[in-house]
């Protein structure tokens, strides 16, 4: 097939699973077409079979904001007529829903049928998508796809219950590549951090507040006065300064560091004992999943897909949202026990190795079939 993927290129979990999608799609044989304002952030390496499209928007007095959307729209219209692309599949609702089924009836115009595949992917459906102005555009951007997928339950039960929409929604939950994500020997490293045996605990986002990132710091304060322990930090956003300030309140400078934003994460993760995801709404749960991977029990709340993917009393704990001293009892109870901790280990593991690449993308490539033979067999109607 020849694919043409839209998502946003950034270190966020949309552009995550749609760049890895797609650079899995390639080495399956698809052509596969990113559409986007800049390189995405995992397409750092070249892999045949895969191309780059800059969306290029021009800077006009006129407008206080570049009208991405209908840059985008364009784009993709000469990249399908271009290309000639089988389908394309845009991650996140906003803007690529929309812009994507405007192209389509552009192209439409002109005898050419391009199926639209849209990914839900969270945010863009319980907090944007929300918004009283975005919320038509959203739900005519869904109900006009030729196909719809959610990463997990929640999120589709999510979009039901949010908006008025009537077609069959997929779930195909994300994928991890087991070959890049797995526990690394880097005793070294570790022992530069923790030169005295400290557990480690880890937390990795895009620092915003919806992460609650203060929940996890303030959890490894009540680890910290039971245990030898540091936290690290991995990412970046609004609101690093806040943490950076908490950190001083609490008086755990020397025990917190902030790595930023990572591209080897996997080897961060190889060296740490416990991951932290005390998120107020997660669609899936993607860093605990790479954590997991990489043999991390997690400490999570049990907000949106996060239970569908962390399992209680097995390959972590989940609390409600905001329960601190819920989430410390149980990371404690955790790391003052070597075996019990060596067990929900290799426990998360297993359970990461339930979304293997290797068994997802096939349900990917399965459903762009079905779409493609659906949208040919509507076409073929409505020209007769």
């Amino acid at each position: 097939m020849n694919i043409g993927i839209v998502c946003y290129p950034t270190y966020g979990g949309s552009g995550v699973v749609a760049t890895e999608l797609g650079k899995a799609l390639a080495l399956r044989g698809h052509k596969v077409h990113f559409i986007t304002y800049k390189q995405p952030a995992r397409l750092d390496i070249f892999t045949g079979n895969t191309f780059y499209h800059e969306v290029y928007v021009s800077s006009y007095p006129l407008f206080d904001f570049p009208p991405y959307e209908t840059a985008l729209t364009s784009h993709l219209v000469d990249v399908v007529k271009f290309e000639k692309l089988d389908l394309l599949h845009v991650h996140y609702a906003i803007p690529h829903a929309s812009a994507a089924i405007m192209a389509k009836n552009i192209l439409a115009m002109e005898g050419i049928h391009i199926p639209v595949i849209t990914t839900l992917h969270g945010t863009d459906i319980t907090l944007v998508g929300k918004d009283a102005s975005f919320e038509p555009v959203v739900c005519y951007s869904i109900n006009m796809s030729d196909g719809v997928t959610t990463v997990s339950q929640s999120l589709k039960d999510d979009t039901y219950s949010h908006f008025r929409v009537t077609r069959h929604i997929e779930v195909i939950p994300n994928f991890i590549d087991l070959e890049r994500f797995s526990k690394k020997d880097h005793s070294h490293f570790k022992k530069a951090i923790a030169p005295n045996g400290e557990k480690l605990l880890v937390h990795t986002s895009n620092f915003r507040k919806v992460k609650r990132i203060d929940d996890a710091l303030k959890v490894f304060a009540e680890v910290y006065k039971k245990m030898p322990a540091k936290l690290l930090l991995m990412g970046d956003g609004p609101e690093r300064i806040n943490i950076e300030k908490l950190c001083r309140e609490l008086d755990l400078c020397d025990a917190v560091t902030f790595l930023g934003k990572q591209n080897q994460v996997q080897e961060i993760l190889s060296v740490c004992d416990l991951f932290l995801m005390p998120s107020e709404t997660e669609s899936f749960g993607l860093a605990a999943l790479e954590a997991m991977a990489c043999e991390l029990p997690v400490i999570s709340s049990n907000a949106g897909g996060i239970p569908e993917l962390n399992v209680e009393g097995e390959t972590g704990f989940l609390c409600d949202v905001g329960d601190v001293a819920g989430m410390a009892a149980k990371a404690i109870w955790l790391l003052e026990d070597e075996a019990r901790l060596t067990q929900f280990k290799e426990n998360a593991k297993k359970r990461a190795e339930q979304f293997d690449i290797n068994q997802i993308v096939p349900l990917y490539e399965q459903f762009y079939k079905e779409v493609i033979a659906n949208s040919k067999l509507i076409s073929v109607k409505a020209l007769g």
